[in-house]
């Protein structure tokens, strides 16, 4: 038996690759062999940065006999869930059918066609509190598929049906919620609040940021701002202003101490838009995660997925032991997940160029410009997306819908601090590939996944971060804002309205989507500040001191000249625009909005010419900045920003 793992793109994948485990990467090869040796499958799903999923790996799969065992009777398959998501959400969805405490690691069992008959989570090696061992599970699963194979087959049957009219159901048609339901649904949070601890619910406590987003978004400030002050001064957060991935104790103690990007990302902009309702300690806790993001997770080209909850102490692997180390200065960090996600690096570039207009921080908003130069670059041919890549190798998995949505949104926040209105043309182009007659479609679906009639159609799930189809409602609803064009309205409605009903009764699953539709029958607030062609910071917009200080961001750092999406330079746009950030006054920066666009006033023309007719007729006033404001598409009179 041969390890097939060595040559795997993904670092999680590759960590398995000296198991004894005849281990293979997901492929219809895989499943080919199974039904030529009339054994079942063994899908192992797990991640970089999953702690049990180490310990599964150590305690079992390194196991020679387990090894043997899983080898004669099973062709073992190896996914990486950050690297294959439309699996993952396919195989959580059957596993639903077995088990109630789904997470990872996730272990299916399934047939040659892919159709799970049994599935659980980690096993242990011996027998523990009611739960059987990794090995009991194994011949419990070859007995039956031996001896009572008709049952095993007639489960996969049942479920691979029920994932496929699940499918077919997200079809149906439903308006957007009223104001009332929404109120509803802020009153399931506020009854499932933590009033001692802040969150929600119990142990295990996680940020769910998404549903912060959907509360600030409805207007329940104080409900969500409980909640990331408690988070802030928790040991959830590292001293190194970085946000651990959730804690096992309702005092938000104890942490599981891995660190993901997308929660950092997501935070990011919880805590920036606090700042805008009046919490000043938000700001230095942004800060705190954006040094997180750009010293901790930046590779130079981009973000890695996350950092390891594991190190090696004095020869001992331990999981937190770096980060309660009194002495952690001089021990080696754990290791990043060094792979780069399209998807989760356009919710860091969005979050980064926002927080560094709202902010003062146009070193920020560089950061965010650089890696979404380098991801478009490196993952986009202009036809089809790259879903994940190392330095060394570019993924073979499809790209999915988070990752057009979530890239799209980035690109629009970088255009729109930047006033390069390349980035906005490419968001747009993004969006149009995935757009379909009634919303937005995965572009390409996994081959084995959709040859065995497993593939899910219209994914709404979400809860650490937006679904596809949540991203890319928000990007479109953004380009409508930009462009004035209704059919990306319709697009956007069109995606979210079928899962309104699911997501009002579960809001704490579906915070992105109840955001989404928060803001759809809300009246937008549209900024646009027209830069003089040629400024140089734009004079001081505070008056006596433009070097605003925005709890511990350094309004008076111009990240200097600014390229633009296609590699070449603007002498006088991009930079205008970019040095403007830095002289916004305080009371313009505190106004939260659907849109904030930055620009100097040739682009603007070019902008304009090009269909984001936002910037449209918007000339400077007196030669200064020039301040726009329109909410719910009535504009105020422009105002020159002295």
């Amino acid at each position: 038996m041969v390890n097939r793992l060595a040559g795997a793109m993904s670092p999680y994948l590759r960590s398995h690759a000296e198991n004894p485990v005849s281990w293979q990467p997901w492929s219809g090869d895989a499943f080919a062999e199974a039904t030529a040796r009339d054994v079942p499958v063994f899908i192992s799903i797990g991640y970089a940065t999953c702690h049990w999923c180490h310990v599964m790996a150590r305690e079992s799969f390194s196991d020679p006999d387990v090894a043997t065992y899983l080898n004669d009777n099973f062709v073992c398959i190896k996914v990486d869930r950050e690297e294959h998501p439309s699996v993952d959400a396919s195989y959580l969805a059957q596993a639903a059918a077995f088990t109630q405490g789904l997470g990872w690691p996730l272990s299916v069992f399934a047939t040659p066609t892919g159709a799970a008959f049994h599935a659980g989570t980690y096993y242990p090696p011996e027998p523990m509190g009611g739960r059987p061992s990794f090995r009991q599970v194994l011949e419990a699963v070859v007995s039956a598929w031996t001896t009572r194979r008709d049952v095993a087959t007639n489960t996969a049957a049942a479920v691979a049906d029920a994932v496929r009219a699940a499918g077919e159901s997200s079809a149906e048609v439903a308006p957007l919620p009223t104001h009332e339901q929404l109120t509803a649904s802020v009153g399931r949070l506020e009854t499932a609040e933590d009033e001692l601890f802040g969150g929600f619910g119990s142990a295990p406590k996680f940020p769910v940021a998404p549903v912060l987003g959907f509360l600030q978004t409805y207007g329940a400030d104080d409900l969500a701002t409980r909640t990331l002050t408690t988070m802030a001064r928790s040991p959830l957060r590292d001293r190194d202003g970085g946000f651990f991935r959730y804690a096992t104790q309702r005092d938000w103690s104890e942490p599981h101490y891995e660190r993901m990007l997308y929660d950092n990302a997501l935070l990011l902009g919880e805590y920036t838009r606090a700042w805008q309702s009046g919490d000043e300690d938000a700001a230095a806790t942004a800060t705190g995660i954006a040094d997180f993001l750009l010293d901790t997770l930046h590779l130079g080209w981009g973000f890695a997925s996350g950092q390891d909850s594991e190190s090696t102490i004095d020869g001992v692997r331990t999981e937190g032991g770096y980060y309660t180390a009194s002495n952690r200065d001089a021990l080696e960090p754990p290791p990043l997940d060094r792979k780069v996600l399209t998807g989760w690096n356009g919710l860091a570039i969005e979050n980064l160029a926002r927080a560094g207009v709202v902010l003062a921080r146009p070193d920020w908003v560089e950061a965010a410009q650089t890696v979404a130069d380098e991801l478009l670059a490196r993952h986009d041919d202009g036809d089809a997306l790259v879903r994940a890549s190392t330095e060394e190798q570019i993924s073979t998995a499809v790209a999915a819908l988070e990752d057009y949505g979530m890239l799209a949104c980035g690109l629009i926040e970088v255009g729109c601090a930047t006033g390069d209105g390349t980035y906005l043309e490419r968001a747009r182009d993004l969006i149009d590939r995935v757009t379909s007659a009634d919303g937005f479609v995965e572009p390409q679906q996994d081959a084995v996944l959709a040859a065995n009639g497993l593939a899910l159609l219209d994914d709404p799930s979400e809860g650490a971060y937006p679904s596809g189809l949540s991203a890319c409602a928000r990007a479109s609803r953004m380009l409508w804002l930009l462009t004035g064009d209704r059919d990306l309205r319709a697009r956007a409605e069109a995606a979210i309205a079928p899962f309104v009903e699911q997501a009002l009764q579960n809001p704490v699953g579906f915070g992105a989507l109840l955001e989404e539709a928060c803001r759809l029958g809300s009246a937008a607030r549209q900024i646009v500040v027209i830069v003089p062609d040629g400024a140089d910071g734009a004079g001081d917009a505070d008056g006596a001191n433009g070097a605003e200080d925005a709890g511990g961001a350094d309004g008076a750092d111009d990240a200097g000249s600014v390229g633009s999406a296609d590699g070449t330079e603007d002498a006088g746009g991009a930079d205008s625009a970019q040095a403007a950030e830095s002289t916004l006054p305080e009371r313009v920066r505190r106004q939260q909005a659907d849109v904030v666009l930055i620009v100097a006033e040739s682009r603007a023309r070019q902008l304009a010419a090009s269909g984001f007719s936002l910037a449209e007729d918007r000339p400077v006033i007196e030669g200064l900045p020039t301040l726009y404001v329109c909410d719910d598409f009535t504009c105020q009179l422009p105002e020159p920003l002295r």
